[in-house]
């Protein structure tokens, strides 16, 4: 884990369960913020912010590798007329053959 400290972040910019609705914008909705936040930039409430520490866990849950963009392309293919994506597709495909290779 990282941890992150900021001078000044949005945690008085989240959603107050006690107001329902967000510190500077006054929204009551997610879509509501974003509505605001297309029309206002941070600048405009920079002295409204507070400092605010969280941790970042960096660390990759997949790892990647590279696939020959022909079996990818027919990969894709297969995964579609399956009903599933590609991803879950190959890391099945990969799943029964370790399996069966470690019996």
């Amino acid at each position: 884990m990282t941890s992150w400290s900021g001078d000044t972040l949005f945690r008085r910019m989240r959603l107050e369960r006690s107001y329902g609705r967000s510190s500077i914008s006054q929204a009551r909705s997610y879509q509501e913020i974003g509505e605001f936040w297309d029309t206002h930039d941070l600048t405009e409430f920079w002295d409204q912010t507070e400092p605010a520490e969280f941790e970042v866990d960096i660390e990759s849950e997949a790892t990647c590798y590279p696939v020959e963009t022909s079996l990818s392309a027919r990969l894709t293919d297969v995964a579609q007329r399956r009903g599933v994506s590609a991803e879950t597709l190959l890391n099945l495909w990969v799943q029964e053959r370790l399996g069966a290779a470690t019996s």
